[in-house]
């Protein structure tokens, strides 16, 4: 199994230690998307230098296409993808849910066509652990239905009832592993007494951490924190707390502070390769005409090369030119920038002065993204 270890806290806000079979991960932290066992525009080199030391990837995208035993006969997906680091994998359910067609959905799982080639499959709870288990994840995550939103209340407590019956199926089908543990997922839409009710089941089942998961979705940020205020402390204070595909900065900060202790979402990548770079200034567009003759830095505090090597004025020329090096350059720097947003909470709450950094960095987020 895997273990987590609380160093600090600031109010909810904690520092933590989890620890893998491929590494020890700081938390809080924030985990980038290899959706094809890879972080796109990134070699796992450039990766490690962000700061990551661990990643996502993802169990529908590889059981379609290498597939999952293919990558377990060539050594696991660490091997595979030349990262040495902590690997979670996610289920699988959001990705049935969002891009497999003509799906269906009963007590056994999840029938569906490939979004690749129109192929069938069955994914059950003990299919995606096992598929998890043939990549080698460090962290397996419990197979679960992701209810949309917005939901009917009697749709969302019917999803969440399955997802309870699916997490039990996930655990049992968990083959324990050193250094290797498997999360619980908690549903329950915008509703406490089900988002109660999903983890004081899912918890009954015991995990090595716990996910909330059904955010992010559309529901908007005041919505995704009032679930956090009523679902987080009914979480164990012993064990990692992972709130799935949230990804703004600030919605980061405010998910720390209401002891979150893992994340991962696709927008500093999406962003980077969209010319879109997130500094300490706010959001900036890099097609933007503004930068066409502007020598500065993107970010003068930041470390990585984009920043310590190259002009405003270069990077947009790169966007406009529709270059390859602009979405290395500029996810990189916004990998960079997520890392460096982590540590610095990692240190005000280790400080005690974590309102402080949070008030700063929402003054960031409420600059333009037009820049």
């Amino acid at each position: 199994m895997i273990t987590f270890d609380v160093l600090a806290r600031d109010g909810l806000a904690r520092t933590g230690r989890l620890h893998t079979a491929h590494g020890t991960i700081d938390t809080p932290a924030f985990m980038p998307v290899g959706t094809a066992a890879t972080v796109k525009a990134m070699t796992p080199e450039a990766l490690a230098a962000t700061g990551a030391r661990i990643l996502l990837g993802n169990t529908y995208h590889l059981m379609l296409r290498p597939g999952a035993e293919r990558i377990a006969a060539l050594g696991g997906l660490h091997k595979f993808m030349n990262w040495p680091h902590a690997i979670l994998t996610d289920s699988g359910g959001f990705q049935v849910m969002s891009l497999a067609a003509l799906r269906t959905i009963t007590e056994e799982g999840v029938a569906f066509r490939s979004h690749l080639d129109g192929s069938r499959h069955l994914l059950t709870p003990e299919r995606s652990v096992e598929i998890q288990r043939l990549l080698g994840a460090d962290v397996t995550m419990a197979f679960d239905e992701c209810t949309p939103y917005p939901a009917e209340r009697h749709a969302v407590e019917a999803s969440m009832a399955l997802t309870l019956r699916w997490a039990e199926r996930s655990r049992r089908a968990f083959v324990d592993r050193p250094g290797c543990g498997i999360f619980g997922i908690v549903q329950g839409g915008v509703h406490p007494d089900l988002r109660h009710r999903s983890a004081a089941g899912t918890i009954a089942i015991g995990f090595d951490g716990y996910a909330v998961g059904g955010l992010a979705i559309g529901e908007g940020q005041a919505t995704t924190f009032a679930v956090l205020d009523a679902t987080v402390p009914c979480l164990p204070a012993d064990r990692p707390r992972y709130l799935m595909g949230v990804g703004k900065p600030a919605d980061l900060v405010g998910a720390v502070m209401r002891g979150i202790d893992l994340f991962d979402c696709v927008l500093p990548t999406r962003s980077g390769r969209t010319a879109q770079a997130f500094t300490r200034e706010g959001t900036l567009n890099l097609r933007n005409a503004r930068h066409a003759d502007d020598s500065a830095p993107l970010d003068r505090a930041c470390r990585c090369p984009a920043c310590t090597g190259f002009s405003r004025a270069y990077l947009h020329h790169l966007a406009k030119s529709g270059e390859i090096l602009a979405s290395i350059l500029l996810t990189q720097h916004n990998l960079t920038y997520y890392a460096d947003l982590m540590a610095a909470l990692r240190q005000a709450i280790a400080a005690g002065t974590i309102s402080e950094l949070a008030a700063i960095w929402q003054s960031v987020s409420d600059r333009s993204s037009n820049q």
